[in-house]
C-alpha cells in the first residue's frame, strides 16, 4: 500500500520537477520520494524552526524544488518553520507542499492504531485556508494547489481509473486524500534595477503598422530592443521592416528577420532565440493592443507582482467588431476550460501580449516536448510550460481595438479544433496522469 501511495504522489510531483532539477526533501519520513523521484540532484535535509529572529545559515541549501512531504502535520509552530524553509530558499525556488485533507482524518487515524501505518499521529490538521495564511505570514504565495488520490490502495484496474480519471472531476475531488501547493518565496525581484526588455512582433501582412508600432512603443528599460520577425507576407511588410530599420538606426535598437516555418508560435520563438534581454514581450503586429499598455505588464514584472503577465481583452469593453462572435465564445470556453485544468483563474488565454523573463522562457523551452509542438500560436505552449515550472500567471486587462489595417490571420475553426486537441493533450499530461 505505502509503496503504491508513494508512486502516486511522486508521478504528481513529477509534473513540476524535471529530471536536470535540484531537489531538497525537508525531514523526510522515509526514502520513497528519493528511490522513484527521477532528479539527478536529490537532496534530505533536517531542519528545525529556530525561535526569534531567524538568520541564513548555508547556502548550500538552495535548490530549484523544496520538498515538505506532510512536515507542516507534525509541526508545533508552522510559521516558524515556513520562515525558515523561506530564508533556505531563493527567488527561482519553489516549494511543493504535500499535506491530508481533514476529511481523512478519521481513516488515517484509524490506520495508525491498528499499525498499518508506521507514522506518529499527526498533531495539526488543517484547511488549504489555514496553509494560505501561514504562506502570507511567513514570505510565500500560493501559486497552484490542487486534490490527489481518492483511492490510496492498489486494486488493478480500479485504483487507476479512480485515481486518475475520477479524483480529478469537480465535487470528486473534494473527497481525495492529498492537496499538494507549490509555493513561490515573495523574494524581490530576480531582475537589476532597471531591466531591459526584448519586444518580439510577429507580422504577417502587416505592412501598414509596422511604422505606428515603432512610433508609439514607449520606452521602458535602459537598453530595449525591438524584434521584427516577418512571417512569409503576400504584401510588402519585409520591405516596410527593412526601410523602418533603416530610419530609427542610432534611435531604436531594431533586429530582424524571416521566419523559417509558418504559424505565430514559430517566429515568436524565433524572435525569442534572436532576444538577448532580461525580459522578453510579444505585442501583436496588428495594432489590436496599442504599444503603450506594455509599461502595464513591464511594472508587474519588474516588481515581481508575477511571473508570467499575461493580456485580457474580456474586461474593458471592446471597440466595435474588434473580436466576432465566435471568437469571443471561443476565448470564453477556453479560459475555462485552461482554469480547470492549470488549476489557475484565466480570463483570456489567446491574447496575444505575453510577457516572461528571459531565464524563465529557457526553463520552458528545455521541455517543450513534453506538450508536443503543434501550437500555431504559442500561446498554450507558454502557458502550460509556465504553469508546469510553477510560475506565477497573472493577467492584466487590455482595451482591444479593432484592425485599422490588413486582416485576421487567423482561421477561427481550423485553429480552433486544433487548440482543443492541445488542451485535451495536455489535460492528459497535468490533470488526468
Amino acid at each position: 500500500m505505502k509503496k503504491y501511495f508513494y508512486r502516486l504522489l511522486t508521478k504528481y510531483l513529477s509534473i513540476y520537477i524535471r529530471p536536470e532539477n535540484t531537489v531538497i526533501e525537508i525531514n523526510p519520513k522515509n526514502e520513497y520520494l528519493g528511490q522513484f523521484l527521477k532528479s539527478s540532484t536529490f537532496k534530505k535535509v533536517f531542519v528545525q524552526p529556530l525561535p526569534g529572529q531567524v538568520e541564513k545559515e548555508d547556502n548550500s541549501l538552495t535548490a530549484d524544488y523544496i520538498v515538505l512531504n506532510g512536515n507542516l502535520h507534525y509541526e508545533r509552530d508552522i510559521q516558524s518553520f515556513m520562515e525558515r524553509i523561506h530564508l533556505m530558499s531563493e527567488s527561482y525556488s519553489r516549494i511543493l507542499i504535500c499535506y491530508y485533507s481533514a476529511l481523512w482524518r478519521p481513516l488515517i487515524n484509524l490506520a495508525t492504531s491498528l499499525r498499518i501505518r508506521t507514522e506518529t499521529p499527526e498533531y495539526n490538521w488543517f484547511s488549504p485556508s489555514d496553509l494560505k495564511n501561514f504562506t502570507i505570514l511567513s514570505g510565500f504565495e500560493i501559486v497552484n494547489e490542487g486534490q490527489r488520490i481518492i483511492f490510496p490502495v492498489y486494486l488493478p484496474i480500479i485504483s487507476n481509473f479512480l485515481n486518475r480519471w475520477i479524483a480529478p472531476l469537480p465535487v470528486f475531488r473534494w473527497f481525495t486524500m492529498v492537496n499538494i501547493a507549490v509555493l513561490r518565496p515573495l523574494h524581490k525581484s530576480q531582475f537589476s534595477d532597471i531591466p531591459s526588455v526584448s519586444i518580439i512582433v510577429p507580422a504577417r501582412n502587416e505592412q501598414g503598422n509596422i511604422r505606428e508600432i515603432v512610433k508609439k512603443l514607449p520606452k521602458m528599460g535602459v537598453n530595449d530592443e525591438l524584434i521584427f520577425v516577418e512571417g512569409n507576407s503576400t504584401d510588402d511588410t519585409w520591405r516596410e521592416i527593412q526601410a523602418v530599420q533603416q530610419k530609427y538606426e542610432g534611435q531604436v535598437d531594431i533586429k530582424i528577420a524571416k521566419q523559417d516555418g509558418k504559424g505565430k508560435g514559430d517566429a515568436v520563438r524565433k524572435g525569442f532565440d534572436i532576444a538577448s534581454k532580461e525580459i522578453l514581450m510579444i505585442l501583436d503586429a496588428d495594432m489590436t493592443v496599442s504599444p503603450e499598455e506594455l509599461t502595464k505588464f513591464y511594472k508587474a514584472i519588474r516588481n515581481n507582482t508575477g511571473e508570467f503577465i499575461n493580456g485580457s481583452r474580456l474586461v474593458y469593453p471592446m471597440e466595435q467588431e474588434a473580436m466576432r462572435f465566435f471568437n469571443l465564445m471561443g476565448n470564453k470556453f477556453f479560459a475555462i476550460a485552461f482554469s480547470y485544468v492549470l488549476n489557475q483563474p484565466l480570463k483570456d488565454t489567446l491574447c496575444g501580449t505575453k510577457v516572461i523573463s528571459r531565464s524563465n522562457y529557457q526553463n520552458i523551452s528545455k521541455n517543450r516536448s513534453y506538450f508536443g509542438n503543434f501550437d500555431p500560436f504559442g500561446d498554450f505552449d507558454l502557458l502550460f510550460g509556465a504553469s508546469r515550472i510553477g510560475l506565477k500567471i497573472i493577467e492584466i486587462p487590455i482595451t482591444y481595438k479593432a484592425r485599422t489595417y490588413g486582416s485576421t490571420n487567423i482561421d477561427r475553426w481550423r485553429h480552433g479544433f486544433i487548440l482543443l486537441k492541445m488542451l485535451l493533450f495536455a489535460a492528459r499530461k497535468i490533470k488526468f496522469i
